[in-house]
């Protein structure tokens, strides 16, 4: 079995709910879709805040402060 990715669980994430807003499911395979797309939820959730955790260690400067600096994206210097 391949090794799970933050890509893959949220786009499985997606499929699910998507499924469980149709509201086809009979009960017993809501619920385990549901189950499935908790613990889809914590993985992403999870990755995330290690990712948050890797990009601060990466801003911080000599002395350990951290660095903010404003997000300029490409698009955004197009519009100015």
């Amino acid at each position: 079995m391949s090794k799970q990715t933050f890509e893959k669980a949220l786009k499985k994430l997606e499929q699910i709910v998507q499924e469980l807003e149709s509201g086809d499911l009979p009960l017993e395979k809501a619920i385990t879709k549901f189950e499935e797309g908790v613990k889809l939820s914590k993985f992403c959730s999870n990755k995330l805040d290690e990712t948050e955790k890797k990009v601060t260690i990466l801003m911080q400067d000599t002395e350990g402060n951290v660095l903010e600096k404003p997000f300029i994206s490409e698009n955004s210097k197009e519009d100015e």
